[in-house]
């Protein structure tokens, strides 16, 4: 691959005299000195201030009212905070050393300016530093690249894999091989997400003698996911995204995005989107819109656990929980708290609205404050956990089911009995006893808890992959009951589904990305609504149900007129001589 090299400067015997001057220990030193004078500085003119505040209340002087000693004591406080702050805030510095940061900051961003030091000076950094190979600074002074590495897997047989690295960084991989530099550190090392990405795949290549040839590296950005999507990157996946549509839904017409590798999938769900919008259209209503945390707290005695849930659940205590709570962010508002005890333990089910954002932190965060103002009246409160699984978050719960969890969203429509013979292919009688068998009692013979549905899971899953939402949250978003029945005198269709638990947002997380950025936006739901908060992700809900009948009309269709095995075998399978391209 083609990795960018940085030209090393040359220094003339000025310069070198100069730089010679600073070792890094007597840099270390200065360091410490006056990271020491302006914690003093700080935490003098604090004490200094707050007592003065106390005498100004007590006296009740005015607290605008200053004397040039405050003034002067305000001013060294903001400057010795605005120091710390600037030197212990940078988070990319967290795993350097400090001789580390101070070669970095007194030299630019390029590992050739070690050279700036005398080969003195890079020795005791060195060995003062045994994380950095030593070996670094000279291979960088030539300058050459490391030639094709050949990997050998497990089979014996070997692959050549082209990796083109510079001499710094087959030193670093060296040491990550080695163990001496840990991988996640590669990002605050080099201060370039690609290039940690690319000595990590390589570390990992060597480390486990396997290839990854076959994993892209290139044209991805690795700066938009460090940290907040994905850790230690190696490289990215491709999944095909296709749409579906347009979805006629509540009068306005959507193109859905689905990123999947089920053939027959998009190609089902438009079906289904072509046979609603010749209909009519869907209609959808938003049920309830709020998540949900629950942390498991532990009192001495199921009767003090008691009193705490009668608390609670009293009404004339809720609005001072809710005060504390809203005080997590100017987008979060608590609607209700949910208890079960179990012994003398307390499951409290917190359930507030969180505008476009899926809203865990959120709410999470709003949670922390209410169990710290609760300490205050229950001291003996013990909190085992900020979740205790009564939310319930990636886990298929009753709880999720009755009581709902993100968006609840039902939608539904009519289906035209012409539809429903030219597109469908199939009878509205066929299609309400299948769902009755299938759907229904089939489901329920199984014991399924939420899955009384053909493939809701199916679409769910390509859209939050496309949209940058959590997969992992598909297990109760996929909640759904298809419901349909003939009308009219048995000529018409009505087919609806019903979700209790779609948790989606448009801020946050993935969203954010810029190929999932760009769904969001195909749809119209990017970001945060700035007329309606919470607007955008409510609207995304409702597609995301629209989306579900669609397939669940498309499939049950398929299945009723006989048609699913032949275009799976069609459509879902490859054409291409597997025995011939493994050879």
């Amino acid at each position: 691959m083609d990795l960018r090299r940085r030209k090393t400067q040359k220094l003339n015997s000025a310069t070198a005299a100069t730089t010679a001057v600073v070792s890094p220990s007597q840099a270390l030193r200065t360091l410490y000195l006056t990271n020491a004078l302006f914690f003093a500085v700080f935490f003098s003119v604090a004490y200094f201030l707050l007592h003065r505040w106390r005498e100004k209340i007590r006296d009740a002087t005015p607290l605008h009212t200053v004397t040039p000693a405050e003034t002067a004591a305000i001013v060294s406080l903001v400057a010795s905070a605005v120091y710390l702050l600037g030197f212990f805030g940078v988070a990319s510095r967290d795993d350097l050393t400090d001789e580390d940061i101070i070669l970095r900051e007194d030299s630019p961003a390029c590992p050739a300016n070690f050279l700036a030091f005398p080969p003195k000076s890079v020795d005791s950094v060195a060995k003062d530093s045994p994380n950095i190979p030593s070996p670094l600074v000279d291979r960088t002074l030539v300058g050459k690249e490391k030639e094709t590495t050949l990997l050998k897997s497990a089979d014996s047989a070997d692959v050549a894999v082209p990796v083109t690295l510079s001499s710094l960084e087959e030193d670093i991989v060296q040491a990550v091989v080695s163990g001496s530099v840990p991988s996640y550190s590669l990002e605050s090392r080099l201060g370039d997400t690609r290039r940690a990405a690319t000595v990590r795949r390589e570390a990992v290549q060597r480390l486990t003698g396997k290839s990854l040839e076959g994993l892209p590296l290139e044209g991805f950005d690795y700066e938009s996911i460090l940290g907040q999507c994905c850790e230690m990157p190696i490289g990215f996946v491709q999944i095909p995204v296709g749409v579906a549509g347009p979805l006629l839904l509540d009068g306005k017409e959507y193109t859905v995005p689905m990123a999947t590798t089920e053939g027959c999938l998009v190609a089902s769900t438009n079906r289904g989107c072509k046979a609603i919008y010749l209909s009519g259209g869907a209609s959808s209503v938003l049920l309830r819109d709020g998540m949900t945390r629950a942390p498991v707290v532990r009192l001495p005695s199921a009767q003090r656990a008691a009193e705490l849930k009668f608390f609670l659940e009293d009404p004339l205590n809720f609005d001072s929980l809710a005060v504390v709570f809203d005080k997590s962010s100017r987008f979060a508002r608590l609607q209700n708290i949910q208890c079960a005890i179990a012994g003398k333990n307390l499951y409290m089910r917190f359930r507030c609205s969180t505008g476009d954002a899926m809203g865990m932190n959120m709410v999470s965060k709003g949670v922390q404050n209410v169990l710290g103002f609760l300490q205050a009246d229950f001291p003996d409160m013990d909190v085992i956990g900020i979740s205790g699984n009564f939310c319930s978050d990636k886990k298929a719960a009753a709880v999720n089911w009755i009581e709902g969890r993100g968006k609840s969203v039902v939608c539904e429509a009519i289906i035209k009995e012409d539809v429903v013979k030219k597109v469908l292919k199939t009878s509205v009688e066929a299609l309400v006893e299948l769902n009755m068998l299938k759907n229904l009692t089939g489901s329920a013979v199984a014991g399924a808890l939420g899955g009384f549905n053909a493939h809701a899971s199916n679409i769910v899953s390509a859209i939050y992959i496309a949209t940058g939402q959590d997969p992992a949250q598909n297990v109760e978003s996929s909640h759904c009951i298809t419901m349909m029945e003939a009308i009219n005198d048995g000529k018409d269709l009505h087919i609806s589904v019903t979700m209790p638990s779609i948790e989606v947002g448009t801020v946050g997380g993935g969203t954010q990305l810029a190929s999932q950025s760009a769904c969001l936006n195909l749809l119209g739901v990017k970001g945060a609504s700035k007329e309606s908060p919470g607007a955008n992700a409510r609207q995304l809900a409702t597609i995301i149900a629209g989306s579900v009948l669609a397939g669940e009309l498309s499939l049950m269709s398929a299945i009723a007129a006989g048609q699913l095995v032949k275009s799976h075998m069609k459509y879902n399978r490859s054409s291409r001589d597997m025995s011939t391209i493994a050879q």
